[in-house]
């Protein structure tokens, strides 16, 4: 089997703290990487009823983030071919029509560098205050981007849904990519594979739990091909992979797609030789 190449990128929250994005994504593209990533969260009740899946305590960065799509607007300004994504946009908490004016003004107006990672998101209360039903975030999720993708792709575009309903409608511009952006869906279940293989472009799991990036592979594979989704058009994108250089080439062996290494939200001084460390790493897995 050929063996292709394997992208890097970066993710890290944007923080009112930490090194300004736009800086950031200089020196990541100076330094080759492909593509930057950036999480949301609009903010945290304070209540703090819903568990951490990272653990017991919730880092401060998790309500000090920008905004995406603001903050990735400044890191397609200061770039010129770096690829920028959501990484997660929690898509049940955002308004379909806005957010398809968004993606596809941030797409349009980088040339096409931008990589729509979506996700349903895992904190209740959160949700809640934006009137979504947390049981019902997957089902709403489809439904949005199934209508964005219309009203991305057709003149006049209409929808009509248990959660999203529009008439016929007019959306420009739109995107700069054909059909539209690449959507790529975060979670590790198989539900989440299926959904990657009904309506997305690609998969984003998480790199925790030791994740085999093989068996992994051939689980996607055998979920594409009972819905007879070609494997070829899904790209796979490990969300903070470790800089471990033998768990990267075997990423790159089982045909991972593109390996998001985690930065920290901190100052230029102390990233800066973070990226210096992994400069090995992106040097030593080039095919």
């Amino acid at each position: 089997m050929e063996i292709r190449a394997m992208k890097f990128g970066a993710l890290i929250f944007a923080t009112d703290y930490s090194i300004p994005l736009d800086e950031l994504a200089i020196e990541l593209e100076q330094r080759g990487y492909e593509s930057v990533f950036v999480p949301e969260h609009t903010h945290i009740p304070v209540s703090r009823q819903s568990p951490w899946p990272g653990g017991a305590d919730l880092p401060p960065e998790y309500w000090h983030s920008y905004d995406p799509f603001v903050s990735l607007a400044f890191a397609a300004a200061a770039t010129k071919t770096l690829k920028i994504g959501t990484g997660i946009c929690l898509l049940p908490q955002r308004d379909t029509l806005v957010t398809a004016k968004l993606v596809a003004s941030l797409d349009r107006m980088s040339a096409g560098r931008f990589i729509f990672g979506i996700g349903g998101g895992w904190n209740k209360e959160e949700m809640a205050h934006h009137g979504v039903d947390y049981e019902q975030r997957f089902h709403r999720m489809e439904e949005q981007v199934l209508a964005m993708q219309r009203l991305w792709t057709e003149d006049s575009a209409e929808y009509q849904g248990k959660f999203v309903n529009f008439t016929a409608s007019w959306l420009y511009p739109k995107p700069w990519q054909t059909p539209y952006p690449p959507i790529i869906l975060g979670g590790e279940t198989d539900y989440t594979l299926k959904r990657v293989v009904r309506y997305c472009d690609g998969w984003l799991p998480r790199a925790r739990d030791g994740f085999d990036a093989e068996a992994n592979m051939n689980r996607l594979r055998h979920i594409a091909a009972s819905a007879g989704r070609d494997m070829q058009s899904l790209s796979v994108s490990v969300f903070g992979a470790p800089s471990d250089p033998a768990i990267l080439a075997g990423y790159r062996a089982a045909g991972i797609s593109r390996a998001i290494l985690p930065l920290p939200s901190v100052s230029r001084e102390k990233i800066l030789p973070i990226l210096d460390q992994y400069q090995a790493l992106l040097e030593t897995q080039a095919p």
